[in-house]
């Protein structure tokens, strides 16, 4: 992506959820365990949309966003600016914003599908196309 702005890129730090979940702890449990982490919120929201639960996946992708912009205006985000994919750790916030985007499509929010695509190439061109929008 071009930053022709000259803005930082935002790097967010490394998420304690990660570990749990590539040990094969499950992301509920891993929800509770760490409840503002985006990278968990993601993980249910793309299992929730694998087993055709768009409303649920819209939930959790929603929590994940969210939860994900508390965690890049922590790391001194200020609404716009590169969100690389190839830094992991940010990679559960772009992940729930291009579920949220995709669940909303499911349930007919094409307004904010668009939206949500929109934030999420402008954030990380790689990103969208690793995650297929």
């Amino acid at each position: 992506m071009d930053n022709l702005l000259g803005i930082p890129e935002t790097k967010l730090d490394v998420d304690p959820a990660a570990e749990k979940l590539d040990a094969g702890v499950h992301p509920r449990d891993v929800a509770r365990m760490y409840p503002a982490s985006s990278l968990v919120w993601a993980q249910l929201a793309e299992d929730a949309l694998d087993d055709g639960e768009a409303v649920e996946g819209y939930a959790y992708a929603r929590t994940g966003y969210h939860r994900g912009l508390d965690s890049l205006r922590k790391a001194g985000w200020r609404g716009q600016g590169p969100v690389p994919w190839e830094h992991e750790p940010n990679r559960g916030f772009l992940r729930a914003l291009g579920a949220l985007s995709k669940a909303a499509g499911a349930i007919g929010e094409t307004d904010e599908q668009r939206r949500c695509a929109d934030f999420l190439r402008d954030s990380s061109a790689t990103g969208a196309r690793e995650l297929g929008l």
